[in-house]
């Protein structure tokens, strides 16, 4: 998949799958790592980081790792316990709930934005992103759907062209990344979600900044409902394991 330039940081690979290396200072690539474990589910809500064996498997010392840690401490995706390490910071229905009457509104107004400003540049590239979206959705390949899903919401807000807009979501934009990670889980809401984003790029063609708001508001709003659902679950399940 080919990589493109971006306000919202992303871990990329090349058409091989490998990462693409950045030259951003290694404590930086170390905590996008841990990011991106945290956001797919690799490193658990509540979960103890081991930070020796962590360092061990990114083969980097102790040293930037601790300052990854900091940096995700500040992003509240991990909790820093004084004398006692560090945890996955708790994800809850609550928060998840909150984060989606936000995030649902912001990214609504940059597709409204985005229908009267996109270039054609970036609707082919919307294009070619949905394609391959859809591709992956067909062949149930999880982890290329959420990555693809990811870049198309990040292209539509970038295609907004407000920086106010494009910096106040992009401070939320790792809890989002977690929530709708937990969303795109089920395939029955997967199904939904493609036909929102079928609708959406319609809109966009069509320059119908009216529709493409509604539609991407609808769209967002459902996510924030199904991970609501799914946490409320495991909260439950966490509950009765816990009382037993």
């Amino acid at each position: 998949m080919k990589t493109r330039r971006s306000d919202h940081p992303r871990r990329r690979v090349d058409a091989r799958g490998k990462v693409v290396i950045s030259r951003a200072p290694l404590h930086e690539q170390v905590a996008e790592e841990i990011r991106r474990m945290i956001v797919t589910g690799r490193l658990a809500p509540g979960e103890k980081i081991k930070v020796s064996e962590l360092a061990e498997e990114l083969d980097v010392s102790l040293t930037p790792m601790r300052e990854a840690l900091k940096i995700l401490g500040k992003e509240s995706l991990v909790d820093l316990i004084a004398n006692r390490g560090a945890r996955v910071s708790e994800i809850t229905v609550d928060g998840t709930r909150s984060l989606f009457e936000v995030i649902s509104r912001l990214e609504a107004l940059a597709a409204e934005l985005a229908a009267c400003r996109i270039t054609r540049a970036e609707l082919q590239e919307l294009e070619d992103l949905h394609r391959q979206m859809i591709e992956s959705h067909q062949a149930n390949d999880l982890q290329a759907y959420f990555d693809l899903n990811l870049e198309i919401h990040n292209l539509v807000v970038d295609a907004a062209k407000n920086s106010d807009l494009t910096r106040t979501r992009t401070s939320l934009a790792f809890h989002v990344e977690r929530a709708r990670f937990v969303s795109v889980a089920t395939r029955g809401h997967r199904d939904l979600s493609v036909q929102d984003h079928d609708n959406l790029m319609q809109a966009l063609r069509d320059r119908d900044p009216d529709r493409a708001r509604d539609v991407w508001q609808a769209h967002l709003e459902r996510a924030g409902n199904e991970a609501c659902r799914l946490v409320a679950l495991w909260e439950a399940e966490t509950d009765q394991a816990a009382a037993q």
